[in-house]
């Protein structure tokens, strides 16, 4: 039997989108009365022919999905990551036979639990106990199977208080505690996760995600959407990236966390920069990573172009972050030592930094600028404006080496064993 639980192939999903024709501010009232019944007209004849009800004089088809093919096993977490607007919802909907695709097909084996939106399957009027055994109904399961998890569930959502209160006086954080507790605790070979998530607090993301990990351990397939890097590293051992409805195969999470953060800096950062008001800028630049022996250095080579209007002194700032956002180092010249101002002279020249690698670990980097004068006042400031690849290092001649899973740089400690006061060893 095939481990492959969902299957997607040349998957897509068009709308039809309705616009108004002219661009006219004023608009007289025989105008807006003949353009409704013309409306009106047009929406009776597309119900008859059983067609999309779209407003508006010109249609334009808009496809949030197109050509998707990806397969997904089972007990994979997968993240699906991607901008706003790439498609990621359009496809979970999908995925949860909540919406047909326009062409392709997908394939899913096994019980699908959904959690796309806040109080999706909650009847306002019903109190929380009614719509656990309502929501249960609705993912599939027996009234005896939502009997076995009741007491599970009510633990995990934190509402026993609130209980036999109908949930249209529930918070939005409530919500979201009951509806995932129910989705997650009734067994579900596939379970189907949006970002609703992020209304939930610290505290329960984090419970949240351990479930979400228990699931996954246990051998069921989660789909995880989120804007979160820290989360979708943290649960997920592969990912999707979706970017314009169209999708990449199921690869390494951390590979398309990189694709994903990295991918529109590395572009932007290889055009000119302009900045007509300042009197120093950055224009341009590149960044290289030269490895090397462990005992050796290793070394991030930037090469920095720089427009001076007028014959300037100024301080260069650097900043790394990890794919996360995370910030790693900072360094700085003549930020804190006058002595080390930097004198450009009117015109273009080009500045070349070498950043010490010897102790980043493998993954990639990204890397703002700031240009300030000696009274720290911004000439320039480019957050995120060059990228680079840092490579494994291998020690005493392994192939052991550190990605950022282990953190930013590797250490060098004194050890001593106690009760052998001679004995040293370097870890």
């Amino acid at each position: 039997m095939s481990d492959v639980v969902i299957r997607a192939d040349q998957l897509g999903k068009k709308y039809l989108i309705g616009h108004q024709s002219g661009n006219e501010r004023y608009t007289a009232l025989r105008d807006v009365v003949a353009r409704n019944a013309k409306g009106l007209l047009h929406s009776a004849r597309d119900i008859l022919q059983g067609r999309q009800l779209v407003s508006g004089d010109e249609v334009e088809e808009f496809w949030a999905l197109k050509d998707v093919n990806f397969e997904i096993k089972r007990g994979d977490a997968v993240g699906i990551i991607g901008r706003n607007g790439a498609g990621k919802s359009t496809l979970l909907k999908i995925l949860s036979r909540i919406t047909e695709p326009s062409t392709g097909r997908v394939e899913i084996r096994g019980r699908v639990a959904s959690l796309l939106e806040v109080g999706t399957g909650f009847h306002p009027e019903l109190t929380g106990r009614e719509n656990i055994f309502l929501n249960g109904a609705i993912l599939g399961m027996s009234r005896a199977e939502i009997q076995r998890k009741f007491d599970e569930i009510v633990a995990f959502s934190e509402v026993e208080r609130f209980l036999d209160t109908p949930v249209k006086h529930y918070s939005s954080g409530m919500y979201v505690r009951l509806a995932f507790a129910v989705a997650a605790h009734l067994d579900p070979e596939i379970l189907v996760v949006d970002e609703v998530l992020a209304v939930g607090d610290a505290e329960f993301q984090k419970k949240c995600l351990g479930k979400m990990s228990d699931v996954a351990c246990c051998g069921r397939t989660v789909l995880f959407v989120s804007h979160s890097m820290n989360a979708i590293q943290a649960l997920c051992s592969h990912a999707i990236f979706l970017e314009k409805g169209r999708s990449s195969e199921v690869s390494k999470a951390e590979d398309i966390i990189s694709r994903y953060v990295g991918g529109a800096i590395v572009a932007s950062a290889a055009s000119p920069r302009e900045n007509d008001g300042a009197q120093l800028y950055l224009s341009s630049g590149s960044a290289a990573y030269y490895p090397s022996d462990i005992n050796e250095d290793a070394n991030i080579k930037l090469e920095l172009n720089i427009i001076a209007r007028l014959n300037s002194k100024a301080a260069l700032e650097i900043r790394l972050r990890d794919t996360l956002g995370s910030p790693v180092a900072f360094a700085t010249i003549g930020g804190f030592n006058p002595n080390d101002i930097i004198f450009f002279p009117k015109g273009k020249c080009i500045l070349k930094v070498i950043i010490s690698a010897k102790n980043l670990a493998r993954g990639c980097y990204f890397i703002s600028i700031d240009i300030t004068n000696p009274n720290f006042y911004y000439f320039d400031k480019a957050d995120d404006f060059l990228s680079v690849a840092v490579e494994p290092l291998s020690f005493d001649g392994s192939t052991r080496c550190l990605d950022q899973s282990y953190g930013f740089g590797s250490l060098q400690l004194d050890a001593r064993l106690e009760g052998s006061p001679d004995a040293r060893a370097i870890v």
